[in-house]
């Protein structure tokens, strides 16, 4: 099966004005773009909730050899590192309207959709606090306490 988007000649600003397009039309009040050279942020606000999605961003150096490991030229790196790219930031746009459509169509709530991606007042996202703890419940089997007494 292919990859979404892996062909696509939509630029990464193109889809990040698509993205805000978005957000606005499904009711967000405040949001964000930010690139890091390895990862890219999507951050908005909606019914109070501040969420951030992050799509990691492929290395350059990544794409200096073919799949079959054949040296590409520097022009052709460049191409495809730049596709790479495109194909990200669509499939970001993808996920996030899936997202909100799904919220919109009373198929989920905004809560469990973005669950993971909710920001704690600590920087920190839901998904980043909890999902180790659930990789630890599912290693051992073992259920946390939920509610503890005098430090015990």
């Amino acid at each position: 099966m292919g990859q979404y988007a892996s062909n696509t000649t939509v630029s990464p600003e193109k889809t990040q004005t698509d993205i805000k397009e978005t957000l606005r039309r499904y009711g967000a009040t405040k949001f964000a773009i930010m690139e890091e050279t390895d990862k890219a942020h999507v951050m908005f606000e909606v019914q109070n909730l501040m969420i951030q999605l992050t799509v990691g961003l492929p290395n350059k150096d990544g794409f200096i050899k073919t799949g079959a490991g054949r040296s590409r030229k520097k022009s052709a790196a460049d191409e495809a590192y730049n596709q790479a790219i495109r194909q990200r930031w669509r499939a970001l746009l993808l996920a996030i309207k899936a997202k909100l459509e799904a919220v919109e169509s009373g198929i989920s709530t905004l809560e469990k959709e973005f669950l993971a991606f909710i920001m704690l007042p600590n920087g920190q996202s839901i998904g980043d606090h909890i999902i180790p703890k659930i990789k630890k419940i599912a290693g051992t089997g073992e259920m946390p306490k939920l509610l503890t007494y005098g430090g015990a």
